[in-house]
């Protein structure tokens, strides 16, 4: 096994053209554990850590860009007001030595269904910026995952940052494990608020071969939320709206059974989180959390 070190951004690239089955290693909180048991054995590693841009964020007016190595730590730290349905997930990843040393980057290349990042994203609609030699391109977070474990990157492509919208109301994140960190999720559920767009994204992790969303269910919960002129009024959701809205994100999931749990009980559980994210995340836009002018 060959170790590649580049020293700038361009030299990663290049490499990464010239050995297009090179892993790259950051925050190695994934790779080296298959390496240590021997789970894979790659020809080329390719080592981003000296590459200082990757672990540096920039807030935008209306996005944040954050570089593929930014830890856990830093997210929890610095980026709580702008992405707190991310900042919430990067809590329950794992240990704090972990956290120090793990980024969304990983997540995303790894690509596994149960990285905790992925509902936070796909609640907040982000974007992958990935690169090659031969340019820049960015990916919907939609677009992303294309199998179990498995991502649109090219060969030849690195994830260089990710682009997420900052938070124009309330977000949330919910994770069931045996406990709550040091764990991997046996699903997870994240929710965002967009009260600019008057809508609700929603992401899944755990409980289906790839992170997804549960679309019907936020279709229903936009439909019912414009009808009822709550994003207006800000009136408490009623229990037959967050019970369908449940069950509709339960219906989401096509999960399997392994030793964290059953199908059956991810399921149950999906709905559980996704009806309780809901009622906490419209109490906080019902107070202090609610930003629509309009509603003043």
């Amino acid at each position: 096994m060959d170790f590649l070190r580049p020293a700038g951004w361009e030299e990663a690239l290049a490499a990464k053209a010239e050995h297009p089955t090179a892993v790259p290693i950051a925050g190695g909180t994934d790779i080296m554990v298959e390496i240590n048991f021997d789970h894979r054995r790659p020809e080329y590693l390719l080592d981003l850590n000296r590459i200082t841009e990757l672990s540096e964020w920039e807030v935008g007016e209306e996005s944040v860009r954050l570089g593929a190595s930014v830890p856990y730590t830093r997210i929890m730290e610095n980026l709580r007001t702008e992405l707190p349905g991310l900042a919430l997930a990067s809590h329950t990843v794992a240990s704090p030595q972990i956290r120090n040393r793990g980024g969304v980057g990983g997540n995303l290349g790894t690509a596994s269904p149960a990285g905790d990042a992925h509902p936070a994203l796909l609640a907040a609609g982000a974007e992958v910026e990935v690169e090659s030699v031969r340019g820049t391109r960015l990916i919907p977070i939609d677009e992303f995952y294309t199998g179990v474990k498995r991502n649109a990157l090219a060969p030849d492509e690195l994830i260089r940052a990710v682009h997420i919208r900052k938070a124009d109301g309330p977000q949330q994140y919910s994770k069931v494990g045996t406990r709550n960190a040091m764990v991997i999720a046996v699903c997870a559920f994240g929710i965002a608020l967009h009260p600019e767009t008057r809508t609700v994204r929603t992401g899944i992790g755990s409980a289906a071969p790839t992170p997804v969303r549960a679309e019907a269910a936020e279709e229903f919960l936009n439909a019912a939320l414009a009808e009822g002129g709550f994003w207006d009024s800000g009136k408490i959701i009623t229990p037959s709206i967050a019970k369908q809205f449940a069950e509709l994100a339960s219906g989401a999931c096509n999960p399997i059974d392994d030793v964290r749990g059953t199908a059956r009980y991810r399921r149950h559980a999906v709905g559980i989180m996704a009806r309780r994210t809901l009622g906490w995340t419209w109490e906080q836009y019902r107070g202090s959390g609610r930003t629509l002018e309009g509603a003043a």
